[in-house]
């Protein structure tokens, strides 16, 4: 059989080339005389899985190394009965890490305190169930916005985000991208919703640039001076609006989920699931090479910090947010080649941490955000 894969994805070279015959290409760059005799196509966002590029062709099977999907054309898919997959959950603690770090930066930085600020998490699936659970962990007041899991749950526990957004401190937004129907997310948040919005709210996109209105957020950032964004996705990925890129308070080139274990787990999944489809033998494989962080252990004097603080800490050891946001700033045409080429980032799980002058319960609190090995000394 034969497989064509996108050469960015990591772990995959030498994984299948036992059983299949594999040929890796830039994901932007694959096209349809490529995949003309292509058994299947192991891909991320980057190669729109269409009928421009499928028509004629002999794939039977997409993999996506990714939790979005919106770049494969279902319904064709369905009608050419071309099966697909994606990585659902696969960078949801990577994604929470960056978000994590962005909390840092409110509280080492900006001296804010997040216990009991209000946030809404909207989307409330892999990802958002891990910010949701992290903003927990901090203290805050959690809302949590998913119309899809409302109706098929009850509506207990969720909320409506134009009945509570007045009054929320942090939206941080988690959907997938949907341009139609009951469940449309594109441009939800949009001039109308931005308006209601406190003055110093703080803006978090990880997951599609689509759903944040550009020229809505750049309005609204010059009005009201007190906002802060943090932006990780942008509308026409790579070619993002310049402006909008100086006005928010931080800026990184759709990397959130880019941790070296997140990638792993996405690799994994799209590797497991060719092999189920094509009886590989390959059901059971899993990345044996995950390249460990520079700074394995974080050592943390807690004298004289707050609870919080030792909690931020601890996380800004693993991601200093700030050095992907120099990276595109000073070099925004590189938007797609600093994706390509992201350095090593690894979870909370990669890292020990060794407390001094700490009590038992903020180890404790250490530990709650997901650091294995937690020691006072």
């Amino acid at each position: 059989m034969r497989i064509i894969a996108d050469n960015k994805i990591p772990f995959l070279k030498g994984v299948f080339e036992n059983v299949a015959e594999i040929e890796y290409e830039d994901g932007a760059k694959i096209s349809k005389g490529l995949v003309r005799s292509a058994d299947a196509i192991v891909t991320r966002t980057r190669t729109k899985c269409n009928q421009q590029l499928l028509e004629g062709s002999s794939v039977k099977f997409i993999a996506s190394a990714t939790i979005g999907f919106d770049h494969i054309d279902v319904d064709y898919c369905r009608q050419k009965n071309i099966e697909w997959t994606n990585a659902p959950g696969c960078n949801a603690g990577s994604v929470e890490q960056y978000v994590a770090s962005v909390f840092s930066a409110l509280i080492l930085e900006k001296k804010k305190i997040l216990k009991g600020k209000k946030i809404a998490v909207v989307g409330v699936g892999n990802v958002g169930k891990k910010v949701s659970s992290l903003a927990h962990k901090l203290g805050m007041k959690v809302y949590e916005v998913d119309p899809p899991r409302a109706r098929v749950e009850g509506e207990d526990g969720f909320y409506n985000l134009e009945n509570i957004v007045s009054e929320i401190d942090i939206v941080s937004f988690h959907t997938p991208l949907n341009r139609e129907g009951l469940d449309n997310t594109f441009h939800l948040c949009d001039a109308k919703l931005l308006s209601r919005m406190k003055e110093d709210v703080i803006i978090i996109n990880t997951c599609r640039g689509e759903v944040i209105d550009s020229v809505a957020l750049k309005s609204s950032l010059q009005k009201d001076k007190k906002r802060l964004a943090a932006i990780d996705v942008w509308e026409n990925e790579p070619h993002i609006d310049l402006e909008l890129l100086q006005q928010v308070w931080m800026a990184t080139p759709h990397i959130a989920g880019y941790s070296q274990d997140g990638k792993a787990n996405g690799t994994m999944m799209s590797v497991q699931a060719i092999s189920q489809k094509f009886d590989l033998g390959l059901d059971d494989w899993k990345p044996t090479d995950i390249p460990q962080p520079p700074n394995s252990e974080i050592l943390l004097d807690c004298k004289g910090l707050t609870d919080e603080e030792i909690q931020a800490k601890a996380c800004w050891h693993t991601y200093n947010i700030w050095e992907d946001v120099e990276r595109l700033r000073k070099k925004p045409e590189h938007f797609e080649k600093q994706r390509g080429d992201y350095p090593v980032r690894r979870e909370f799980v990669a890292f020990t941490v060794k407390l001094q002058n700490a009590s038992d319960q903020q180890l404790d609190l250490v530990k709650e955000l997901g650091f294995k090995n937690v020691q006072i000394i």
